[in-house]
């Protein structure tokens, strides 16, 4: 990379170097630096260079040229010790992609498409708001987080909109509280858990959904559950939310009714309609049944 000192003798060679000073003093970023800084004639003397150096990339800045390495970074003009100097602070697009990793880090999908973490509440329209009282509710949560405890449980049909709405809210509550969720396909982690038993990491992937700051439990009902998941697994993780007062959600295509029944069923086809209620009281106790109308979206 050419040095300053290279391309002032390079432009001198060209022309006298008071011509070059005086167009430098002319550049009005370079003429407004100098009014608000009130530099005196030794300090202008001392900056000629970081002026000229500051002009360059600038100028490298707004053609976007290949060779400009500060990418995400403009130059701006400061004071150092008695003299100009050239420094970069980050451009508004820098700063508004930083902010939306921070908020995609925020959110962890476990089996979920990754597109989940662009959604956010200003994808739905009023139209949405009206026909899916729901959105309100989500709305009040996250405007009242961390006060709020108490999660939903969004019932519906299929392609309704329930892991939309969940991930909208993830995105809401990353983005306005600095709260990081935890969105899993809850099926999916069910195959996980079982095939984690071989490997003895059964525990670590409990203990690391049951910790969750905010946990959305996806499609519950859908796996091919069994009492062991649900008591060792499932059960173990909802008691320590409930008892640390720890939001969850859940999305299913059943109502609390049809999955007491969807977990009263055991080995054999034994009744357990005892372990299932045990559970639901679980659930009951963490979240508020709601159902979700609307049209298939898929």
């Amino acid at each position: 990379m050419e040095s300053v000192g290279d391309v002032m003798k390079r432009q001198t060679s060209r022309f006298p170097y008071q011509e070059l000073v005086a167009q430098i003093m002319k550049d009005p970023d370079v003429a407004a630096f100098i009014q608000e800084k009130s530099l005196n004639q030794e300090e202008l003397n001392r900056s000629i260079s970081k002026f000229n150096q500051y002009i360059t990339e600038r100028n490298k800045f707004l053609r976007g040229d290949a060779d400009y390495i500060a990418r995400g970074y403009r130059p701006i003009l400061i004071m150092n010790q008695g003299y100009a100097d050239v420094s970069y602070e980050e451009t508004p697009e820098l700063l508004a992609a930083q902010k939306e990793a921070a908020i995609k880090n925020r959110m962890k999908l476990m089996n979920l498409p990754a597109s989940l973490k662009t959604v956010s509440f200003s994808d739905f329209n009023p139209d949405d708001a009206r026909r899916f009282p729901v959105f309100e509710r989500l709305i009040e949560f996250s405007e009242t987080y961390p006060n709020a405890k108490r999660g939903l449980y969004l019932y519906g049909d299929f392609g309704v909109g329930k892991s939309f709405m969940m991930a909208a809210l993830a995105h809401e509550l990353s983005e306005k509280r600095s709260a990081s969720t935890t969105l899993i396909h809850y099926p999916s982690f069910v195959v996980d858990v079982k095939n984690a038993i071989g490997n003895g990491l059964v525990k670590d992937l409990i203990d690391e959904i049951k910790l969750s700051q905010i946990l959305i439990l996806d499609d519950i009902g859908a796996e091919q559950s069994t009492p062991w998941v649900r008591d060792e697994v499932l059960q173990v993780i909802l008691q320590h939310r409930m008892q640390e007062n720890l939001p969850t959600f859940f999305t299913s295509n059943f109502s609390f009714s049809d999955l007491e029944l969807h977990f009263s069923k055991g080995r054999n086809g034994a009744d357990e309609t005892w372990e299932a209620r045990r559970l639901m009281e679980r659930i009951r106790y963490l979240a508020e049944e709601i159902r979700l109308e609307g049209e298939n979206r898929r």
